[in-house]
């Protein structure tokens, strides 16, 4: 039994939360909701956003950086709120720079839990994935789901507008409405037995209400933030040793790479409450 005493050598300290930008915000809304004990710090690499039409290695690259700044503010355990980063880099991160630089810390990604459960959703086991142009070029949605659920036939369309449509605050425009029809219908079209989406980017929860529109009501639609925040108490309860190394104050500290102003403003559609960021860089 690990006990946080003066002379322990772990050092303690918030959960970090890290994505390209500010579709993250829905990962840490859930988990806040279901973990609200927890110190946080959630960091948006705005400057450089968007992650997902950069090449693996420049993704890798950005993503190991940031991983790197948040354990120097302290984070023990570090979830990649950013499915392109998660589907890019973490397991790089994971195998070969987690042993060197903090083999007693933890990095985890949000594409896993998801499609962990994602065969307990589906009747027709036929399932589709809205996601980035790099979420669905790595195909780590498809890898990870035959892993656990062989018998699924998965379908995936990239949606390269929905991002600058919700950050821009111009989704539930005529122009907006276009391309979120125009990326389901493609979706729908390569099979019609689909029976289940997955939102596989973090920004695409905030157009739920309008996907539900446009689709069957037949047709469930998973957001990752739920799943990732139950998975994560699963996780805080079967590893204490890093449970207790994440510090229990109910804080949450936001930091950007870009205007802290920009950011504060973006969050609200996230997170429906102001918010305090502080600019920060990656070193």
């Amino acid at each position: 039994m690990i006990t946080k005493t003066k002379n322990s050598p772990l050092k303690f300290g918030p959960i970090g939360i890290f994505d390209s930008g500010v579709g993250g915000l829905t990962i840490l809304k859930e988990i806040k909701k279901t973990l609200p004990e927890y110190d946080y710090i959630y960091l948006g690499d705005n400057a450089r956003a968007p992650y997902g039409t950069r090449s693996f290695e420049t993704v890798y690259e950005y993503t190991l950086e940031a991983v790197k700044k948040l354990f120097s503010l302290g984070c023990p355990l570090i979830i990649i709120a950013c499915n392109t980063a998660s589907a890019k880099a973490l397991r790089s991160i994971q195998q070969n720079d987690l042993p060197k630089i903090a083999p007693e810390k933890r990095v985890l990604g949000v594409i896993r839990p998801t499609t962990e459960e994602i065969g307990h959703f589906t009747q027709t086991k036929h399932v589709g994935i809205l996601a980035t142009p790099g979420t669905v070029k790595s195909d780590s949605y498809r890898i990870e789901i035959e892993k656990f659920f062989p018998d699924l036939r998965v379908h995936q369309e990239a949606c390269p507008m929905w991002v600058p449509l919700i950050e821009n605050n111009e989704h539930n425009t005529p122009g907006g409405e276009y391309f979120i029809q125009k990326n389901l219908n493609h979706l729908l079209q390569k099979d019609h037995r689909i029976d289940t989406i997955i939102l596989g980017c973090t920004h695409y929860p905030l157009l739920i209400p309008q996907l539900k529109k446009l689709i069957p009501p037949s047709i469930r639609i998973i957001s990752q933030g739920p799943i990732v925040a139950e998975k994560l108490k699963i996780y805080l309860h079967r590893h204490p040793e890093i449970a207790l190394q994440c510090t229990t104050g109910g804080t949450v500290k936001y930091l950007t790479t870009e205007s802290s102003f920009d950011f504060e403003e973006k969050a609200r559609l996230f997170l429906n409450e102001p918010i305090r960021a502080e600019h920060t860089d990656m070193r």
